[in-house]
């Protein structure tokens, strides 16, 4: 027996009905990218390992798919897609003085280790906009996420916004070395603010900074929560950086969207390439973010060109989870017409098929085999989302059933001889 071949862990097959959602899903985000204004680009699968090496602050390298090319060179399967924006606006939009906005579509790999059932290839979508440091550019993203969120009907979902900025004044105040700040920045993303305040005292900071940190646990929530973030700022960094998520949200009361953004100053950032603001998207039926983005603003100098920047991924394959446990319906029109026919009728079939097709009607051919019922061909249809059946019989008769309600009518009844 001739062993079957399976995709490697962490990788899958996307078909059929799923894939159609999920491209269906995908065209009405894309459609709201381009509501605002944003370019399509696409860069390559694979670059230079440069583009995400350490110093550009994107994963850890042993997570990195790697390889070599002929000339010894190594590269690497891109583990995020806005490094490769960065690179390629530094590169092509080098001169341009006025910002750029860019979305794309396109899969990342990550070799995760440790995590078990997690998908090594995803889909992910997102935006950036690139040349434009101001508040107004920090609301437009947030509010194109919420707007994309609406559009494809999840309405249960929340915005997490912190700020870099504010958590490194507190680190720059406590005076951590390099690898106190990784324990902190760990035993915070875990949310144990008890095992922070005992780090903090073995290493004996000051008791201000302790204090400081242990509050982070409770500056999340709604607005108000900014006011006790300016209390515990201990510099003017950390000041500026919550006056700035206030004027964020004055901003987003424009748009009409502010209810789905919470605050959490105790956000770290997941990516080292972070500046300012940062946020992520939440929803029920999964455990992990389905939008993830920030402020970069020196991330393109890397690559040769000063320009603030800021972006956001929206991970598709996490946001189908939980639109699909939350019940959200995808909308995927059933749009193929089967048409079917008995041996002897492939004129009849064909001629029908091209004039479906020349009034943009999706049409598929079977030609039906001996034995096989009509109900078999029924039932295939139905479970491939066809809307209409036509069956073409040896005698000439015409038959259609409507694969939706079940309705059977004869079109056509010319009996040949």
């Amino acid at each position: 027996m001739k062993k079957l071949l399976h995709t490697p862990e962490g990788v899958r097959d996307i078909y059929n009905v799923e894939c159609g959602k999920k491209l269906a899903l995908e065209g009405r985000i894309k459609k709201t990218f381009h509501l605002y204004g944003y370019h399509d680009i696409q860069t390559p699968t694979f670059e230079y390992f440069d583009v995400f090496r350490k110093e550009i602050g994107t994963i850890p390298s042993k997570e990195l798919y790697k390889f070599f090319d002929k000339e010894g060179n190594t590269l690497a399967l891109r583990p995020d897609i806005t490094p490769s924006i960065a690179r390629a606006a530094a590169t092509l939009f080098g001169d341009e003085q006025l910002p750029i906005r860019l979305c794309y579509t396109g899969n990342t790999f990550i070799n995760h280790s440790s995590y078990q059932g997690r998908l090594r290839e995803v889909t992910q979508m997102g935006a950036e906009f690139i040349g434009d440091g101001s508040v107004d550019a920090d609301a437009e993203m947030l509010a194109l996420v919420i707007e994309a969120m609406l559009t494809i009907g999840l309405k249960e979902f929340q915005l997490s916004v912190g700020n870099v900025d504010f958590f490194r004044s507190l680190i720059e105040d406590a005076c951590l070395d390099e690898d106190s700040q990784e324990r902190v920045i760990e035993l915070i993303n875990n949310k144990n603010y008890f095992g922070v305040e005992e780090f903090l005292d073995s290493i004996q900071v000051k008791r201000s900074s302790k204090e400081a940190f242990a509050s982070l646990g409770e500056l999340v929530g709604g607005v108000e929560v900014l006011s006790r973030g300016k209390d515990i700022a201990p510099n003017s960094s950390g000041i500026m950086a919550v006056k700035r998520m206030e004027r964020i949200y004055n901003i987003l009361k424009l748009y009409g969207v502010e209810k789905f953004v919470t605050f959490d100053l105790g956000m770290t950032g997941n990516y080292g390439y972070y500046t300012g603001i940062i946020f992520r998207g939440y929803t029920y039926g999964t455990g992990d973010a389905i939008v993830k983005g920030g402020r970069y603003d020196h991330l393109l100098e890397k690559f040769g060109k000063k320009s603030p920047s800021i972006g956001f991924a929206i991970v598709v394959d996490e946001l189908m989870n939980a639109m699909l446990r939350q019940k959200v319906r995808i909308v995927y029109t059933r749009k193929n017409n089967i048409i079917l026919y008995d041996e002897g009728r492939e004129q009849s079939a064909i001629a029908l098929a091209k004039d479906f097709r020349h009034k943009a009607k999706n049409t598929e051919l079977l030609r039906k085999e001996k034995g096989r019922l009509l109900e078999e061909y029924v039932a295939y249809g139905k479970e491939y989302y066809a809307g209409n059946l036509i069956y073409i019989k040896k005698s000439g008769e015409i038959t259609m059933i409507n694969l939706v309600s079940g309705e059977q009518k004869v079109i056509e009844n010319k009996r040949t001889e």
